[in-house]
């Protein structure tokens, strides 16, 4: 059974199907969320009891493990006597609780890409019913304050959408119960601007700073100034809407409709909707081709060149997510290379690297070399970002190549981060995340989590969540942390990813299902010795291919390694050991920000 709790209102807990678990007492829920508090670390029992009484009673540690029994039968009915728990375990000198599905957790995984959903998650305030517990505090504070944050979110992404009315429903309310928000009154005022309310919107910057003045003796920051002096003098990306739509009317009018400038114009168009999320990525998909296509019939060489180079667009998942599209684009980038120099030909080689993803081909990974060395030659840092990526995705070829892909990483945030190269900083956040797990580095790998977590925020990049929602999935992992990760992955549009992922990441963890999609034949023998055919495992395992060469290669060996052990099948032992050699001393599979298969060296 998989039992789920809440913080996000009264403490609470429920089971598999939504049904409400009783947690008796008030005491009782105490203990609980303040293990929730801890987040997986061990309380001790002396603190429990400091926590739970301002003045200890006697016999207060014994209440203290009582409350822990009488939660351990409530969340663990079907528990055998004797047998240790699963979620509230004794470890050490207190107590520890191993919950993967906290809505507190959740709704900090959502609150950037889909802060809607995230905000649906809230029954009241945070702790709602210890609201005056000291060990509540900063918990309930920082929640709060994520809260807030994530309303104003919302409302940036209504306003986006061009949906004012709603961003002047939630933000009205909003300022009004949290008065010294800055940045809410600056939405609000906007949000009014482009309904076509100049007045309410001037009237509603006069009644902030009446407020902070008033308030807090502090007068309006830059931002609600420079708003109100924007909207004085009609500033034109207050509405950008208009700016859209009135450069779009003059481009159609006076750009020819056969005119070479369109395709060009069609690859930039492409390369801004493909990191918008989901939906920009399964449109990019069905027009890029078209656009290469169309190129190619036009005769023009160079302009086939540059309708294939330009689409720059960073890329950190080393499985196609339409391999077929991929081939034919490699093949209009091998046809255009004769005659291509310099910059040209850097990104027409640097394509055919990145669309060779996963391919282990030595010529693709020929092509990365060659493109860095080009861009290394010339004055284009986006040149070099580009080429760094296809070098990134010719860099699984074998086991244990994480530091080469850690060096890539850093290269990519120093470059990209001098010369405000925004997507490619966060590509190089996330190679290092990658990188410095598979390194067994996690303070290192959760900075840069963190460090690519603010850059999305700031500039509305909700695909980024998904990687970085796994990875904390990945550094405690569980079924049910690895089932709300992959949640993040649906409308993400990146089947590639998506396909046969969350049961890899189980299988990883020692629970088989179904459903293995591409890695289903590494995963097939150990779903026959669960079901006792250790025959039909042992041909199955004789049957299975080297992994491909991408992130999840290390994990596909060892678990090639444990059915092997299993089945006391020698060659195949011996075959897993020779891949996973070069990787000594990595965490096998956490390369890849998504699961993890161990210590390479417990199967070394």
């Amino acid at each position: 059974m998989t039992v789920g709790f809440g913080v996000l209102g009264a403490v609470a807990a429920w089971d598999d199907s939504g049904a409400a678990i009783a947690l008796k007492g008030p005491r009782h829920r105490a203990v609980l969320a303040r293990l929730i508090v801890a987040r997986g670390r061990v309380v001790p029992v002396g603190h429990l009891v400091d926590d739970l009484w301002v003045a200890p009673p006697e016999g207060a540690v014994a209440a203290v493990r009582t409350f822990v029994a009488a939660l351990r039968r409530a969340l663990e009915p079907e528990r055998a006597p004797r047998t240790p728990p699963r979620l509230l375990i004794t470890e050490g000198p207190g107590y520890a609780l191993r919950a993967g599905e906290v809505d507190s957790w959740r709704f900090e995984q959502l609150m950037t890409a889909r802060p809607a959903e995230a905000l649906s998650l809230w029954r009241g305030p945070a702790y709602a019913d210890f609201a005056g517990e000291p060990w509540a505090h900063a918990e309930r504070a920082g929640l709060t304050e994520l809260r807030l944050k994530t309303v104003e979110t919302l409302a940036e992404q209504h306003l986006g959408g061009g949906r004012t009315a709603e961003a002047i429903a939630a933000l009205d309310a909003h300022v009004t119960e949290h008065p010294w928000r800055e940045e809410a009154w600056r939405l609000l005022a906007l949000a009014l601007y482009r309904d076509d309310r100049q007045g309410d919107a001037l009237a509603v910057l006069r009644r902030a700073r009446d407020q902070l003045v008033t308030g807090l003796g502090l007068d309006p920051g830059p931002g609600l100034a420079a708003l109100e002096a924007d909207i004085l003098r009609g500033a034109g990306y207050l509405r950008p809407e208009n700016v859209w739509a009135s450069a779009a009317a003059d481009y159609d009018r006076i750009v020819a409709a056969g005119a070479r400038a369109r395709l060009d114009s069609t690859v930039g168009l492409l390369r801004n909707l493909a990191v918008t999320g989901g939906g920009g990525l399964e449109a990019v998909r069905k027009h890029r081709l078209a656009a290469i296509n169309a190129a190619e019939e036009l005769g023009d060489p160079e302009l086939t060149a540059r309708v294939i180079g330009s689409y720059d667009v960073p890329a950190i998942w080393p499985r196609s997510d339409d391999p077929e599209q991929a081939a034919q684009i490699v093949a209009a980038a091998r046809r255009a290379l004769p005659g291509r120099t310099g910059a040209a030909r850097a990104r027409l080689l640097a394509t055919i690297a990145l669309e060779s993803r996963g391919g282990g081909e030595a010529y693709a990974r020929e092509c990365a070399e060659q493109a860095v060395t080009i861009a290394r030659g010339l004055d284009d840092p986006g040149l070099l970002a580009f080429a760094l990526n296809g070098l990134f995705m010719q860099s699984c070829h074998r086991c244990g190549l994480a530091p080469e892909r850690d060096a890539i990483g850093a290269e990519l945030v120093t470059l990209a981060g001098r010369h405000g190269l925004t997507t490619y900083e966060v590509l190089g956040r996330l190679i290092r995340m990658q990188a410095r797990a598979a390194l067994a580095d996690p303070v290192g790998a959760a900075e840069h989590a963190e460090a690519a977590d603010r850059l999305a925020a700031h500039h509305e990049l909700p695909l980024v969540a998904v990687f970085t929602g796994w990875f904390r999935a990945m550094r405690d992992p569980s079924e049910a942390a690895c089932r709300e990760a992959a949640a993040l992955l649906d409308g993400a549009g990146m089947p590639g990813l998506q396909d046969g992922l969350l049961p890899l990441a189980l299988l990883c963890l020692g629970t088989t299902s179904e459903g293995y999609g591409p890695y289903e034949p590494w995963a097939r023998p150990h779903v026959l010795l669960a079901e006792g055919d250790t025959a039909g495992a042992r041909a199955a395992l004789h049957d299975t291919p080297d992994p491909p060469a991408d992130l999840l290669s290390e994990a596909l060996w060892c678990l090639n390694a444990r059915a092997a052990e299993a089945l006391d099948d020698r060659p195949a032992l011996e075959r897993a050991r020779a891949a996973l050699k070069p990787a000594a001393g990595q965490i096998a599979g956490a390369g890849s920000g998504f699961l993890t298969a161990g210590p390479v060296d417990d199967y070394l």
